[in-house]
């Protein structure tokens, strides 16, 4: 598909999605031709869809990033999201090649220490994962809303992503968080206890902390940087995010691939 077609389409579905509610979008997206996938950070947001996927029926795969730098509150609620609504949640892990160079270049912990090395360490634990889950994919869907930062406050619910060759569907971009949270109590969705202490944007444990009242959605992100555009680069590209060298090798199968070891550690 040439990228004049993609965008014509994403444009025609941006439409199409606006008229209906969640378990709609997800029912038209479901009947389109070609593989949908949603990648779950196992936020609040991300709950919501996946529950809808789940009780709908959706034929929606659903995949997460495993960094090996998560939350243990995080990685629980995989399992028990799963067993909640009797899907399987794909895991995708970095690549150990890709941790080891990280970790000689610029240290296991070195993204405290420049812009630069932080979006080298998303580019090898987040943004390369992300490829291997998008393979084959024509349709992404994602959590983003408008609400949760200045810089995602334009979120289309469809939209060309030209470099992945695909088309990117934020289902919940018209919901703000008091509609998520009474959704949630609602249906009995489980949630990240870590949203109750403060908790409102949920990544890797090193790089998040409890924001302060006030404070945007997403400000306990990377939270030392200044620039309040911020992001890991799976929705903006980042300059750094490719600064790690490609590894020799790509595991095929996510399923089989066991989380790695001593280095990815917490």
């Amino acid at each position: 598909m040439t990228s004049a077609s993609l965008e014509n389409r994403a444009i025609a579905l941006n439409s199409q999605l606006e008229s209906l509610d969640l378990s709609g979008r997800l029912a038209l997206i479901a009947s389109l031709e070609g593989k949908s996938v949603f990648t779950t950070s196992l936020g609040i947001e991300d709950q919501v869809i996946t529950a809808a996927i789940g009780t709908g029926k959706h034929g929606i795969e659903v995949s997460t990033l495993e960094t090996g730098r998560l939350f243990n509150e995080t990685v629980a609620l995989i399992d028990k999201t799963e067993e909640t609504y009797g899907i399987l949640i794909k895991r995708f892990y970095p690549e150990q090649d890709d941790i080891d160079a990280y970790a000689a270049k610029y240290g296991l912990n070195g993204f405290y220490d420049s812009v630069e090395a932080r979006h080298a360490c998303c580019g090898a634990r987040k943004v390369k994962p992300l490829a291997r889950a998008l393979e084959g994919a024509s349709f992404w869907i994602t959590g983003l809303r408008r609400g949760q930062s200045g810089n995602r406050a334009d979120t289309p619910f469809a939209e060309a992503d030209l470099d992945r060759g695909l088309i990117k569907i934020n289902v919940l971009a018209d919901w703000d968080i008091e509609k998520i949270r009474a959704h949630v109590a609602d249906e009995a969705i489980p949630v990240n206890p870590l949203h109750a202490r403060g908790y409102p944007s949920i990544g890797c444990e090193p790089c998040t902390r409890a924001i302060k009242p006030g404070e945007p959605e997403r400000a306990g992100r990377w939270w030392w940087e200044n620039d309040e555009t911020r992001e890991c680069g799976l929705h903006v590209a980042e300059t750094a995010a490719s600064a790690i060298p490609p590894t020799s090798s790509i595991s095929s199968s996510p399923l089989s691939s066991s989380p790695l070891s001593s280095s990815i550690a917490r």
